[in-house]
This record gives structure tokens, C-alpha cells and sequence, in this order.
């Protein structure tokens, strides 16, 4: 509930916690490594928007102080995230936009 009653301060943890988990992966396989997998031709732009959105989340939250941007960048980021994550397991975005698409489907 502290999504919705404190957006602001859940934002900058999330978005601390994130960066924690990144270091972490950094201090696991080496940064050198992390940067090398991150800045992959598969994942570049997963791990933009990524960065990005974790970037966006902290300026709607410290600077703007705004509770419904900072909804909208954490949501921005937890979806960001699903997305980078899912580019370290084979298929799996492709596996997931089409049972997207497949769900959503209007056609009737």
C-alpha cells in the first residue's frame, strides 16, 4: 500500500534498490562484464529504457514531487525492468509480446 499512499517514497526506494541490484550483479560477474551483457545488441535498448525510466523515476520524485508522475515513472520502471530482465532468458520477449498480443487481441 505504500505504492499508493506514499508514491513518492516508494519511488526512490524502488528505484535505489534497483540500482543496488545492479551493483550487485556488477560485484558477482565483474563490471566490465556487466557493462559488456548490458550493452549487448540484444538488450541495448532494454537496458536504455531501463536506465532511463530509473532515471525518470528519481526526477519525478525528487525533483518534481509529484505523486501521480511518480506513480506513472514507477510503473514506467517496474515494466522497464520485466522487459530487461526478460532479455537474459532466450525467447522469453518474444514469448511474451505474443501471448500479449494474443490476449489483447480485439478481433471478435
Amino acid at each position: 500500500m505504500l505504492v499508493f499512499f506514499k508514491p513518492i517514497k516508494f519511488g526512490i526506494t524502488f528505484t535505489l534498490g534497483n540500482l543496488l541490484s545492479l551493483g550487485s550483479t556488477a560485484f558477482l560477474i565483474g563490471p566490465k562484464r556487466q557493462v559488456t551483457m548490458m550493452l549487448d545488441p540484444v538488450r541495448i535498448y532494454a537496458t536504455a529504457i531501463y536506465l532511463a525510466s530509473m532515471i525518470i523515476a528519481l526526477f519525478c520524485a525528487l525533483y518534481v514531487h509529484s505523486r501521480l508522475l511518480t506513480l506513472l515513472a514507477i510503473i514506467l520502471e517496474f515494466g522497464a525492468l520485466i522487459w530487461y530482465s526478460l532479455s537474459y532468458i532466450p525467447f522469453a520477449r518474444s514469448m511474451v509480446s505474443k501471448v500479449m498480443v494474443s490476449c489483447f487481441d480485439t478481433d471478435f
